[in-house]
C-alpha cells in the first residue's frame, strides 16, 4: 500500500494534533488528584513558560486549520480536471468522446484509431487514446487551442501532421491524446516472481 501526498500530509496533520493534545493532557489537563507536594516541586518559572508556551501553540491553531482547509480547497480545484471513471476503458471512452466534441465544434471529423496501455504519473495515472482527423490547419489549431480550455485535463503527447493538400493547406492528423486519471485505475504490474 503506497501513500499518497495528501494522505502523507494527512498523518503529518494528524501527528501535530496528537502532540498538541499529549501537551495539553501533560501539562494544563492533569489529574487534579495529583499530591500537592508535586505540584508545590514545579519551579514557577516553568509553570509560566509551558503556560506561554502552551498559549503560542493554542494561537497557531487556527492559523493550522485555515492552512489546512486552504489546501485542500487548491487540491480539490485541481483534481476537479481528472477524468473521472469507473475503468481504464471508460477513461479512454471519455478522452475519445472529448475529443469528438472538440473536434465537432471546429468542423472536424474525430475519429479514433487505438488505445496505448496506460501509465502511472506520479500521484495520478494517465490513459491514451490515438484520435485521427483531416482538416484545414486554422481547424487544427482552433482544435488545440480548445481542447485547452476543457476542464478534464488532456493535453497531446504526440502528433504527426501531415500535407494533403498544400494548395489549401489540408492536413492529416494522428495525434496521442493523454489524460489524467486516478491512480487506482491503473494496473498494478506483476514481476516475474508473482503468480
Amino acid at each position: 500500500m503506497t501513500l499518497t501526498s495528501r494522505d502523507r500530509r494527512s498523518l503529518l496533520i494528524l501527528a501535530g494534533a496528537l502532540a498538541v493534545i499529549a501537551v495539553l493532557n501533560f501539562t494544563v489537563l492533569s489529574d487534579s488528584t495529583a499530591p500537592a507536594a508535586a505540584v508545590a516541586s514545579l519551579d514557577p518559572v516553568q509553570l509560566r513558560s509551558r503556560v506561554a508556551l502552551l498559549r503560542q501553540t493554542a494561537a497557531a491553531l487556527p492559523v493550522r486549520e485555515a492552512l489546512l482547509k486552504q489546501n485542500d480547497a487548491d487540491l480539490a480545484e485541481r483534481e476537479r480536471g481528472i477524468i473521472q471513471a469507473d475503468t481504464v476503458a471508460q477513461a479512454q471512452a471519455e478522452l475519445v468522446e472529448t475529443a469528438r466534441r472538440v473536434g465537432n465544434a471546429n468542423q472536424l471529423d474525430v475519429r479514433s484509431s487505438d488505445f496505448a496501455s496506460p501509465k502511472v504519473f506520479g500521484d495520478y495515472g494517465l490513459v491514451y487514446a490515438a484520435v485521427t482527423f483531416d482538416g484545414h490547419i486554422e481547424q487544427v489549431l482552433n482544435f488545440l487551442a480548445d481542447l485547452t480550455r476543457e476542464t478534464e485535463l488532456i493535453v497531446p503527447s504526440e502528433e504527426r501532421i501531415t500535407s494533403t493538400n498544400a494548395k489549401e493547406k489540408l492536413v492529416s492528423v494522428r495525434m496521442v491524446l493523454s489524460g489524467v486519471v486516478a491512480k487506482k485505475l491503473i494496473p498494478e504490474k506483476k514481476g516475474l516472481g508473482a503468480f
